[in-house]
């Protein structure tokens, strides 16, 4: 079976792209972890389908490398936003469902893709740790060099813990700088360490806000480019009106045979 695809990446976060409205794409575990193989298959940290959705303009499926069906991705939501622009189903606006529900989005005149991201009510912090779903499970654990760390070694760990299973955990690694955060990021399903995460620098963002009420922007750098994360923490703690906004780049495209 010959498929044609879409290679986008927003900061580094790099995704296979297929649209299959025509609902012809059948893909299994194993076709899409070859697909997203760095070495066998295109390479990509995920793979996601842009299909039919009633009262939507697209439904967005998003699986991990490792070929199973994830939560919500914030740079795969982006990019898939910018892909669905080129298909010529949207101009600068988006209204689309995920795993997570609803989102809207907005390509703003700069070409970066701005994502309306899920409330989250609920933040659990420690010390030098918190954990909170941003659409998907982060644990943002706070550091001093970010640049130094092994972060495959110290991610895998802590994504492994008793605690988070049978599922795991994403976990975020974050640097507070004066003007900005610093963020490098172990991805569950991905298994490695991923240049950017937009769920992730979202939960990093929030983390790392005063508690107090009040609308809060924040400036993220990662090694794959820079992000932004604005919300609102209402009296109550609700985190609400989130926003996610960054660079989601067309790559190439082309037509690859299953095995």
């Amino acid at each position: 079976m010959n498929i044609h695809f879409y290679k986008y990446q927003g900061t580094g976060n790099d995704f296979i792209l297929l649209d299959n409205r025509a609902g012809a794409i059948m893909l299994n575990r194993d076709h899409i972890a070859w697909l997203c193989n760095r070495h066998l298959g295109i390479g990509a940290d995920g793979l996601m389908l842009l299909t039919n959705e009633e009262g939507f303009d697209f439904r967005m499926v998003y699986y991990n490398s490792d070929g199973n069906e994830s939560t919500m991705c914030g740079n795969g939501g982006r990019c898939i936003v910018a892909f669905a622009a080129k298909l010529d189903i949207l101009k600068n606006e988006a209204r689309f469902v995920a795993i997570d529900g609803a989102h809207f989005a907005r390509i703003l005149d700069d070409g970066r893709v701005s994502l309306s991201m899920t409330d989250v009510s609920e933040m659990k912090k420690s010390a030098a740790e918190t954990v909170l779903n941003t659409g998907s499970p982060h644990l943002i654990h706070i550091v001093d060099a970010v640049k130094e760390l092994d972060v495959v070694s110290l991610g895998r760990a802590l994504r492994h813990r008793k605690e988070y299973e049978p599922d795991g955990i994403n976990v975020n690694f974050v640097q507070l700088h004066k003007s900005h955060i610093e963020v490098r990021t172990y991805e569950r399903g991905v298994e490695n360490e991923t240049l950017s995460c937009g769920t992730g620098v979202t939960a990093a963002a929030m983390a790392t806000a005063p508690e107090e009420p009040g609308l809060y922007q924040t400036a993220v750098v990662t090694p794959g480019g820079q992000l932004e994360v604005k919300f609102e923490r209402t009296a109550t703690g609700l985190m609400t009106h989130v926003w996610l906004t960054g660079p989601a780049a067309f790559v190439f495209e082309g037509e690859v045979r299953l095995p």
